[in-house]
């Protein structure tokens, strides 16, 4: 795992605090998995607690922003518990961890919306918006937002292998489906790539 650091204050914790809360975001990914999304989950920590969680549900709402992170955004900005008054940034001390690198869509939202930490599983080779692709979170200059700090490749191993269980299956969401009846699943993993979020 490596880190970026932030501007904001962060909270201390054990690598298995890490572990446990990456694993409850890996619970997530297997229930979009189990409901034919792309198995992506995640949870936001505040003050040691889960204050939200949700996974991909992008096929089942026919919607292409329905990734995991901006249903549970959706659900801490709707929660008056949660974001009792509206500030600039709501998520200011509050921690993700997500099963994939978030997206250049999500990254952005996230800082947005002034987000502590970022921990993530697997890079997003295609998308990824936390250094992968293109380093949203801190190395793109902004003039308001500041940026977010980010750790990758916790449990990175195991968020490749349900994305890997998934692809190769027959997605009948697909508007061509492929056949994937001779594919076989691999469970080599490579190391991961030298990117802007493990410098």
């Amino acid at each position: 795992m490596s880190s970026w650091n932030s501007p904001r204050t962060r909270v201390v914790q054990s690598a298995e605090e890490h572990l446990s809360w990456m694993r409850l975001a890996l619970d997530m990914a297997e229930e979009a998995l189990a409901a034919n999304e792309v198995p992506v989950g995640c949870i936001f920590v505040r003050d040691g607690k889960v204050i939200a969680k949700a996974r991909n549900r992008t096929n089942e709402l026919r919607n292409a922003t329905r990734h995991a992170e901006l249903e549970a955004i959706d659900e801490i900005l709707s929660d008056y518990e949660l974001t009792p008054i509206p500030v600039t940034y709501p998520l200011a001390t509050t921690a993700l961890y997500v099963t994939v690198e978030p997206c250049m869509m999500c990254a952005s939202a996230l800082r947005q919306l002034g987000i502590a930490h970022v921990y993530f599983g697997c890079e997003n080779e295609r998308f990824g918006g936390c250094g992968s692709v293109l380093g949203i979170n801190a190395r793109l200059e902004h003039p308001r937002h500041p940026p977010y700090a980010v750790t990758a490749g916790l449990l990175r191993e195991e968020a490749i292998m349900i994305l890997r269980r998934f692809y190769i299956t027959e997605n009948a969401n697909a508007p061509t489906p492929k056949s994937k009846a001779n594919r076989v699943l691999k469970t080599r993993i490579p190391p991961p790539k030298q990117s802007e979020c493990n410098l």
